[in-house]
């Protein structure tokens, strides 16, 4: 009879495909609701600006190659930090109601994973750059240029905001460039995207598979990270590989009086508590304490810095430098 009428033949089909999409779909996922609650201090929801920079990021297809989840292997506590947890995502909301694109997980990483780019680059100078041509911030970037966000004028009008590209990346060098709103609040959801500091060990796991710290490197008389390798990591997406920095926007470490001057104690907390500098440049994160960096690593980048792109400065030693972190604490 089933077969024969095709009444109840859809019919059940139909009640069939209802019953497991309840089941499968609908129910665990109010259930996940209800056990995956935002996280102390995870209140914070997306501004207007933010939410339509979301879109921006949507309509551009940045989730193509850009991921938002940190996994739980060692590799990928560079872009966390720690692995990212259900309860992450659980103040995203849809974006509409015919479209669930609340959480920009992806899948791919042709760039790097955007978790926590909030607090790794929180300068906005630097995004805007980095958008408008991304070899002018980053060398060896694949990243398309996205000049289309921008505008060119020949004279600056109230409220622009300028964008510092050096001059080689210019196609017109008479010609300011300015961020338009879409560039602007772009910016603002990229600034946005930081990682809620979550210590329970029993719901956030530690990264798996360590790998010890290479010793020796460059630094290999004091038994040292390699400064090389940290400094790659942390510190060259602004002040180049080279460092020579971006003009108008990142200041050179080569031939830098701070680099190769007597001021340790300057350095050190420019370091670890970043710097507002001249108005010429963009101000700079807190880079060593973002990346948890011990004194050793500090030590490893700064004689790095110091003995790199020309610099002959004297190297330093750990123990001058845990003297002014114990002071910054």
């Amino acid at each position: 009879m089933l077969l024969n009428d095709h009444r109840i033949l859809f019919g059940s089909s139909l009640g069939l495909f209802l019953f497991l999409t309840l089941y499968i779909a609908v129910i665990p996922a109010l259930e996940n609701q209800k056990i995956n609650r935002p996280l102390p201090r995870q209140a914070r929801i997306l501004t207007q600006e933010e939410r339509a920079g979301k879109l921006v990021y949507i309509d551009n297809g940045c989730v193509a190659c850009h991921t938002q989840q940190v996994r739980n292997v060692e590799m990928d506590n560079v872009f966390g930090k720690r692995p990212s947890i259900p309860a992450d995502f659980a103040v995203n909301r849809r974006t509409d109601f015919w479209r669930n694109t609340a959480n920009l997980m992806g899948t791919q990483r042709a760039g790097p994973d955007l978790t926590n780019v909030g607090e790794r680059q929180p300068s906005a100078e630097w995004h805007l750059i980095h958008l408008y041509q991304p070899r002018a911030a980053i060398e060896a970037s694949i990243m398309p240029s996205y000049e289309f966000l921008f505008i060119e004028r020949d004279y600056l009008q109230p409220g622009d905001v300028e964008v510092k590209v050096p001059e080689k990346f210019l196609k017109n060098k008479r010609k300011k460039i300015v961020a338009s709103p879409k560039a602007l609040q772009l910016v603002a959801y990229l600034k946005s995207l930081k990682q809620t500091d979550y210590t329970d060990k029993s719901i956030v796991p530690a990264f798996l598979y360590k790998q010890p710290k290479k010793e020796g490197g460059n630094q290999g008389e004091q038994n040292l990270p390699d400064g090389g390798e940290l400094f790659t990591a942390n510190c060259a997406s602004c002040h180049q590989a080279n460092g020579e920095g971006v003009p108008g926007a990142f200041p050179a470490l080569k031939g830098s009086p701070v680099v190769t001057g007597g001021d340790l104690e300057l350095y050190v907390t420019i370091i670890m508590k970043g710097y507002d500098p001249r108005p010429e440049f963009a101000t700079m994160p807190p880079v060593g304490t973002n990346a948890n960096f011990t004194a050793e690593d500090v030590t490893a980048v700064i004689n790095h810095e110091r003995t790199s792109w020309g610099n002959n400065a004297k190297k330093i030693t750990v123990e001058e430098v845990k003297t002014i972190m114990d002071k910054l604490k």
